[in-house]
């Protein structure tokens, strides 16, 4: 589990290349994320609301062209 964070979070690959960006409200994933291969190159994006995953996630293939896009419905 992640210590209660507030703000922008970036992760990072041992070779500093990004990982994944987004931000935390409250300790929980709130607002736009986006993942990234260790090439660099976007692999999903997505939104979270307190937490909970929202709208269009989108994953991408190893060229970082739109793969497939899922609606995530509220539960």
């Amino acid at each position: 589990s992640f210590p209660k964070k507030s703000g922008e979070y970036l992760q990072f690959y041992p070779d500093g290349v990004l990982k994944a960006k987004g931000k935390y409200r409250a300790g929980k994933l709130h607002g736009d994320w986006q993942w990234f291969r260790k090439t660099g190159v976007i692999m999903r994006s997505g939104s979270f609301k307190s937490g909970e995953q929202i709208g269009t996630w989108v994953t991408y293939d190893a060229q970082g062209k739109v793969y497939k896009k899922t609606l995530i419905t509220g539960s």
